[in-house]
Order: C-alpha cells, then structure tokens, then sequence
C-alpha cells in the first residue's frame, strides 16, 4: 500500500520520490507495524518500479487487449509494481501475484482486480530476459530503440546520452545500466566542522573514491542517524558536486582570493563546501539563489560555518552586486537533471526534448552573468548536472564567442586521480565511469 500510495503522488503531483517516500516510511514506523525490512522493500518497490517503468510499459502492453493509454493510471500502478515484483525481484511468483490481487482489491475494487490478476498471470509466463526478446526491437534493427526499451529510458534520452557519450555499443550499454543501479549514499565532510576520519568511524562506512572529503555508506546505512550529519558539520553530497566545488576552488589565480560567489546556490551543498574551504583561506562565500524557499534551504546548509558568508534571494540574471567583484563564481545552472537519473528515475518519463529550449536562454544569460561578475583574472565554473551537449558545450561554445575577453582553462588536472576525463579542456563525469552523477565543469578565465 505504501509502495502504491508513493506511486500515486509521483504520477498524480509531479512529485519526487526521494521527497514524497521518507515521510510515508517514518508515518508507517511510527504506526509500530512496519520496521527496516518492510520499509527496504517499499523503497526497492517504489525506486525498482519507476527506473523499468518502460520496460514494464512494454511488457503489460503485450498483455492486455487495449492501448496503455486507455488504461487507467491507478491500475497501471498496481500492474506496474506486480510486474517489478515478478521480473526484478526474487519474490516467488504466487506470492507477487497474491499481494498485487490484494492490494487491487483495496484500492481499486473487485473488477478490476480480476483484471489485474490476469494480466499478471500472462506476465508471469517469462522471465524479463524472455520478455526483452519479445517486446524490444532488434538492435541490429533499430539501436536506439532497443536500447530504449531494454534498459528503460525514453528513446530521446538514448539518443542524446550516446552523442554526448560517443563511442560504440557497449559504453552506453554500460551508461544506460548504471542510471538504473541503486546510488550509493556519499557524504561529505565539511572542512574545518568534520573529518572524513570522524566519519569513518561510522559502520559501513568506506573513503571516497576521488574526493578528499568524501565518505561513502554501504547499502542500508542511514544518513540520518550520524551526529556528524544531524549537527550539520557533514551533509549527504554526490561526488561528482564535490569535485565540482573542490575543482573550482582551486583553480589558479592572479592576485587577490578573497571573494567568492555561488550565483545558483540552492538547494545549498555546493555551496556549504565552498563556504568552508572559502573559510580555510580567509576569503567570504556570497550565496545566491533566487527562490526564497531554496534560499532558505541554503541558510540552514550553511549554518555553522567557521567562517563568514552571506545567503541572499536574487535572481542571478539581474544580480544586485556590481560587476568584476569576485575571485571566484559558481554556476551551477538548472537544467533537465538528466544527470541524476539514478537518484531521480521519474525524471527520464517527466523530461521531453522541448525542454531544453526552455533551459537555453536561462544557462546562456546566467553564465554571461557569471562572467560578468569575476574579476579580471578571476575563474569561473560552469557547471550543470545534465550530459546533454545542448546544456554543456554548446552553451559554453556559444557564451564565449560573445565574449571575447575570456578563455576555457584545463579542468581535467584539477581532478587528481580521476581517470577518463577525455580530450578536455572541459570536464564530462559518468555514473558507469566514475560512481557519480553526469556532473559537467567548465572553467573559464576572465582575461579583459
């Protein structure tokens, strides 16, 4: 029911399951009937369900005698969440089909229950390898599409990861797999409030790959229970948005190093690293974001830093500062989120291709922005969690023929030890490469 009832929130209110799903888990806890294994299977049910949802499309298509489209939202939960139980869990099937009938019967009625007990009894007649051969295009045939279909992701996105992927069959393959892997929980310890020591003290704890101050957490560990975490002195952080901020901090300057700014700072994690390595060196983190309800959010990021900061709501296209004030600026511009399709799987369904026309004009205006406010010899950091060449280099390539005075400065060695940053001088991170989101970093030097 819970699993269902998470469902209904993302597909009827646009909603995020890692926003939506936490509540109903401690709700159920407090109830005293639901405790760790209950609540691990409502979260493989929700995250499983939604990451194979095109699969799983594909799959009840063959099954029932109408279009999907005629089928009803709330019955295609129930049927999506059967499916995953059969084809992507070791749930035995009578079990699967058992608890799915039950729960239709609750939420959807007797009718359609007997409806969705049929459907589940034609889908459990193969296995998902089994069902693949039947319901996707051959590759040979149709690449894309194939791929679309077997790995769960609109055919759009296919297309757009492999371009900016290059390369032949197997690394998208690989791409495309890793965006469907369960992420990692990182941490990150904030400099000069904790250490990665203090943190790994921690049970199933283990160093991060490639950032200093990164901490990664097996399966099951909980964020929430370190004291590190609930005092604010470490946050939950993806590797990839640290080496951003760690990369952009320490890019080589001339002359003065004492102000910094983070123009999109919301929802705060950036910003609350580089307000702490801002403190090590004795320089001030101006925060900027322009909703105030993520502004907020950025405050109490930064609450407790060793050192001074300031957060202000502003829009980052008609900053409020004055022209050439700082050392350092951060752009970490909004975007499609295509790089984070591990953490947020319903926003490969949400997303369509018009929505980068959307996107262009606000990337394009807030790193001319950005350009405008550094100094002479000061760096910029353009940044994005999104692979799409539309929303990386073309926006880059675009800015800096409009503007002159600046020139693209090698990211790759500021990333020590991470391996497969290619040709530069720009930065492209990959889950499947590097454990992280699609993080994207371009660093720009203002020259005149």
């Amino acid at each position: 029911m819970l699993a269902f009832e998470a469902l209904r929130a993302v597909d009827e209110r646009d909603a995020y399951a890692n926003l939506v799903l936490p509540p109903l888990l401690r709700k159920a806890r407090e109830k005293g009937d639901f405790d760790g294994r209950d609540a691990a299977l409502a979260t493989e049910l929700v995250y499983g369900t939604l990451r194979r949802q095109g699969t799983y499309d594909a799959v009840i298509a063959a099954c029932v005698d109408r279009p999907l489209r005629e089928v009803d939202p709330p019955v295609l939960d129930v049927l999506s969440l059967g499916v995953h139980q059969l084809l992507g869990t070791r749930i035995p099937t009578h079990a699967a089909v058992s608890a799915t009938v039950e729960l239709a019967r609750v939420v959807l009625g007797d009718g359609r229950a007997k409806f969705v007990n049929a459907v589940l009894r034609k889908v459990s007649q193969y296995d998902l390898d089994e069902w693949i051969e039947r319901v996707a295009p051959p590759y040979d045939e149709d690449p894309e599409d194939h791929l679309a279909v077997v790995h769960s992701h609109p055919r759009w996105v296919v297309s757009a990861l492999w371009d900016s992927l290059g390369g032949g069959r197997a690394g998208i393959e690989e791409l495309l797999a890793a965006d469907n892997a369960r992420p990692e929980v990182t941490l990150v310890a904030r400099p000069g409030r904790a250490t990665t020591e203090e943190l790994l003290t921690e049970e199933a704890a283990v160093p991060g790959r490639w950032s200093p101050y990164a901490v990664r957490l097996a399966e099951g560990g909980e964020p929430g229970a370190i004291e590190a975490v609930r005092e604010g002195r470490a946050g939950v952080q993806d590797e990839g948005s640290q080496l951003v901020a760690l990369a952009l901090a320490n890019a080589p300057l001339d002359g003065s190093d004492s102000k910094w700014l983070d123009g999109c700072a919301g929802p705060g994690g950036k910003a609350a690293l580089l307000a702490a390595l801002a403190a090590e060196r004795g320089a001030v983190l101006l925060a900027s974001e322009k909703q105030p309800h993520r502004a907020g959010l950025v405050a109490k990021a930064l609450a407790g830093n060793p050192g001074p900061y300031q957060v202000i709501a502003a829009d980052g296209t008609r900053p409020p500062w004055r022209p050439g004030t700082f050392d350092r600026v951060l752009m970490d511009v909004p975007c499609t989120g295509l790089g984070a399709l591990r953490r947020r799987p319903e926003a490969r369904w949400r997303r369509r291709p018009e929505d980068l026309d959307g996107f262009a004009p606000l990337q394009r205006g807030l790193l001319r922005t950005a350009l405008d406010s550094v100094r002479v010899g000061g760096v910029v950091g353009y940044a994005t969690c999104s692979p799409h060449l539309a929303e990386t280099r073309a926006v880059v390539d675009d800015v800096l023929k409009q503007h002159p005075g600046a020139e693209l400065l090698d990211a790759r060695p500021l990333l020590p030890g991470v391996p497969d940053l290619g040709e530069g001088p720009d930065v492209q991170l990959w889950p499947h490469l590097h454990g992280t989101d699609a993080m994207y970093l371009a660093l720009v030097r203002r020259t005149a």
